[in-house]
Parts: structure tokens; C-alpha cells; sequence
């Protein structure tokens, strides 16, 4: 599958196919009703519509000026990528639904090592390092390890212009160079090398989940990944034993956390705080034809006491939660966060978030349900697009977050001590525990300011920092 992400196009355009494109039968086809699709996608969904002059409804004269208009484009993705607004930084497209579906449900290639990628001393050298490893895969199988460095893929040295095609454009198979720090806080080569191969897998979001006992006060913690909603009933499931076990507090890890579908932010949402299905959860903003025919009812969504299957949902009723969020949380992960504060003590430990508080769809070549569902989908082409069309405000109205959440208590993640994920004394969970039982005082070890994280595993996927609403539930048409 293609993918064309605007934030680094100028890295992916040798990927680009040019000139025609071919029908599920690889008849060539013209790829102007694509287009057309496009134009006629964005013109309904698009959150700044009326901003853009090229999707006005009345910017053409006739069908002529239109065609003319739609090939005066080389490709899809060019015409795509012209009609967005310069205050959107997340809308994509792709040329595969089916690869993206998929990705949606949590199902992609990964060779099970997420992490982070940083300059070193702020040159042009790069450095990863491994932040969690998935079950199954690859890397555990290879046995790599939180805090593991490395430096180079294939032989060649990370620098801040190539790790994005080494790692995430290249090949599926690759063989990093692990590192160490030296005395000196300096990253060296060990000699060791490690080969990694990417295979279709099914992440499961749920990375850890356990309670433990401290000072008398019964916490929970849950390390959670994804807002994947084919594992709402697992999640479910989490927060039935939580409450069996006398949870009196919850630390919620969702620092490597992208984002994902917003009717599994509302359940969980639900599961931590147990309000009244008649509290508004958060509010949508639509583009402003769209927002015209919504009633409150289609604006505004509640907690729910159900998952969709109409199990009913586990609650912990918290009046506070510990939320760890920082640079690699994004969307559904924000909305969680944002959302409950109108009705809980929200303690955000970490660092600053993303800052996307807008959600998309999938649009499909699909005009009779308005493109918002795969039934009389164009069989020519597999060409759809995951366009912002509204932003999210909790129920005090408040959505202004762009440059992200600002934490409660700051505390960045450390590379010289990252610990253990779920263990009481990783320095995240370990300041949590610090607040929760109001003894004694947090210290963690110097940060190495020539080792920064800039970028995360996480948001170099097809789905990045997504957040979603189901395609197949827009009903405002009907």
C-alpha cells in the first residue's frame, strides 16, 4: 500500500507511482473518477471547507471547468494534498482501504520494536533506543529489551535525514547495531547486531495490567497502546478485575499511546470515571454546513453504561485517575484526557502531548451513503482518504490545546533510566505512587541532555496519530 503523509512528503515521493491505475480486475483505468471522489469527499467532510476556495460548492461554471480542474493534476495525492487547509496537519491518503482497514483494527507489519529516535548532542547523528517490546515478534524473540540502544540499520549510521527510510520505508527485514553509554554518557557500537523482520501481526493494546498494594492503598495500572475498539471487551474485562480487587486508584500509561477510535476513548472514558449516561463526554465541531443540520443530540456524545454489543461496562467510579502522557500521545489519548476533567481530578504526569484535539473519518469512493461507507463502493479503484472533519471540546467547551497538554507534574522520560514498564520503581509510575501515598520525595537520575527523544515508532505508521470515528456510523444524511 501507498501511503502519502504531507508532514514528509518530500521523503516519500520516490515511493510515488505515477500515470494510471488499476481496477481490482488490473484493467487500467483513468484516474480522473478518483479524483472526483476526492473533490466530492472533502467538499461534504472537509472541517475547513468553506476555507478552501478549490472545494466551494459554487467554485466551478459548469462540468467542463470541472473536468478541467481535475486533470489539471497529475495524481490523486497531488490534487489530494493541494485541497487542504495550511491548519491541517494530519489528514492523509492512501491508495489501499483494505491494508488500511486493517491497520485501523490494529492489524500491520512490525517486527514488535517500538521506539524512539533522537540527535545526538544536537548534530545530525542519530540514535534509537527501545521503548517497549510486543509479545510474539521478532524482537522478543531476539530478546531486545527496554533501554536497549542502537545506531545503525545495515551498517549505515542513523542520521536525522535517513532514519525514516531505513526504518520505517525500507526493507522488512534489517539489522540494527546495538550501543551502550561509555563512561562518559557517550553512545558507542557494541560489536552486537541484532536482525529484525516486520510480519503481519495483531497488536494487542493491552500491554500490562496489574495492582499491587502500597501503603495500604490498592492501585491499578494499566499500560494501554492503542484506542483499538476490537479490544473494548478485553478492556472491559480489565476493569472487572480492577474493581474486584478493590482499585482505589488507577494510573493510566498512556505515553506511547497515538490515538485511535473515539468510541473506545468514550468507553474507557466510562470504565475510570462511571458518570451518568446523561453527561455529555465531549462535544463535535463540524465543518459549517454540516453543523447546520445537527441536532444536540447528534453533537454532543455521553458516557455510556455499554459497550456496542450491550455488555455492560465495568466502572471504577474514580473522582481522580493518574494519567502518564507526554510527546507521543496523541488524539484519543488528548480526548481522554481533556474530557474527563470537567468531571474528575485529572493528574497528568509526563511531559507536553501532541496537541491534535481534531478527529477524521474514513472516506470511501462510496456517493450514494456520501462516502462514508463501503456499500456501493467504485469497484475500479481502492483509493479512500482520512480527512480531519471536526474537532473535539470536553463539556466546559474547552478544545484550545494545538500546542498540546501542559502536565500537572513534569517529568520526562529519562534514556539513562528508563526502567521497567509496570514496576513500581520506573521513574513514571514511581512519581505516581509518590502522589497517591504523599510520603516522601521523588528523584530520578540526570537527564542526558545530548540524548533527547524526538520522534516515536508509533507516529511514523500509516495510522500515526489518528483519531477516528467510525465511518460506517455517519448517519446525518438519513
Amino acid at each position: 500500500m501507498k501511503i502519502i503523509n504531507i508532514k514528509h512528503l518530500v521523503l516519500i515521493l520516490p515511493f510515488i507511482i505515477l500515470g494510471c491505475y488499476e481496477d481490482l480486475d488490473d484493467n487500467p483505468i483513468s484516474d480522473t473518477e478518483i479524483k472526483d471522489f476526492i473533490w466530492s469527499g472533502l467538499n461534504t467532510w472537509y472541517y475547513w471547507q468553506d476555507q478552501v476556495i478549490d472545494l466551494a460548492d459554487d467554485r466551478f461554471l459548469d462540468t467542463t471547468d470541472y473536468s478541467e480542474f481535475l486533470n489539471s493534476f497529475d495524481t490523486p495525492d497531488q490534487m489530494f494534498y493541494s485541497l487542504l487547509s495550511d491548519q491541517d496537519r494530519f489528514s492523509w491518503i492512501v491508495d489501499d482501504y483494505f491494508a488500511l482497514n486493517n491497520t485501523l483494527n490494529g492489524v500491520s507489519k512490525s517486527n514488535g520494536m517500538e521506539f524512539g529516535v533522537g540527535l545526538i548532542d544536537g548534530g545530525s547523528n542519530a540514535f534509537g533506543v527501545v521503548q517497549y517490546v510486543l509479545p510474539n515478534t521478532s524482537a522478543s524473540t531476539n530478546n531486545l529489551q527496554r533501554g536497549d540502544f542502537f545506531l545503525t540499520v545495515d551498517g549505515i549510521q542513523l542520521t536525522e535525514n535517513n532514519y525514516r527510510n531505513l526504518l520505517f520505508f525500507g526493507n522488512d527485514t534489517y539489522t540494527i547495531g546495538l550501543a551502550e553509554l561509555d563512561t562518559s554518557n557517550n553512545l558507542v557500537l557494541t560489536g552486537q547486531t541484532v536482525t529484525l523482520t516486520k510480519q503481519v501481526y495483531e497488536e494487542n493494546p493491552i500491554l500490562i495490567a496489574n495492582t499491587f498494594t502500597v501503603e495500604g492503598i490498592k492501585v491499578g495500572y494499566l499500560m494501554y497502546n492503542r484506542f483499538t475498539s476490537g479490544y473494548d471487551q478485553q478492556l472491559n474485562n480489565i476493569f472487572g478485575q480492577f474493581a474486584a480487587a478493590g482499585v482505589q486508584d488507577l494510573v493510566l500509561d498512556l505515553r506511547y499511546n497515538p490515538g485511535g477510535s473515539v468510541n473506545s476513548a468514550i468507553n474507557l472514558g466510562s470504565m475510570i470515571a462511571g458518570e451518568p449516561t446523561t453527561s455529555v463526554f465531549l462535544k463535535q465541531q463540524w465543518n459549517n454546513k454540516i453543523q447546520a443540520i445537527l441536532t444536540d443530540e447528534q453533537v454532543n456524545k455521553y458516557f455510556t453504561n455499554q459497550l456496542s454489543d450491550g455488555t455492560s461496562i465495568n466502572t471504577l467510579n474514580l473522582n481522580k485517575v493518574y494519567i502518564l502522557a507526554q510527546g507521543s500521545s496523541a488524539s484519543a489519548s488528548e480526548l481522554v484526557i481533556n474530557c474527563l476533567r470537567p468531571y474528575l481530578d485529572v493528574i497528568h504526569i509526563g511531559d507536553v502531548t501532541v496537541g491534535k484535539n481534531e478527529f477524521s473519518t474514513t472516506l470511501y469512493d462510496s456517493p450514494s451513503c456520501n462516502y462514508s461507507c463501503t456499500i456501493g463502493i467504485n469497484p475500479n479503484h481502492t483509493w479512500a482518504m482520512q480527512p480531519l472533519v471536526g474537532k473535539s471540546e470536553n463539556a466546559d467547551g474547552f478544545f484550545e490545546y494545538e500546542t498540546g497538554l501542559i502536565p500537572t507534574l513534569t517529568l520526562e522520560e529519562n534514556v539513562a533510566n528508563y526502567g521497567i514498564l509496570g514496576q513500581q520503581d520506573e521513574p513514571l509510575l514511581a512519581r505516581a505512587i509518590q502522589h497517591i501515598t504523599g510520603n516522601g520525595r521523588f528523584s530520578n537520575q540526570p537527564m542526558l541532555n545530548n540524548l533527547k527523544i524526538e520522534d516515536y515508532s508509533k507516529l511514523n505508521t500509516i495510522t500515526k496519530d489518528n483519531m477516528y470515528i467510525d465511518s460506517e456510523g455517519l448517519n446525518i444524511f438519513k
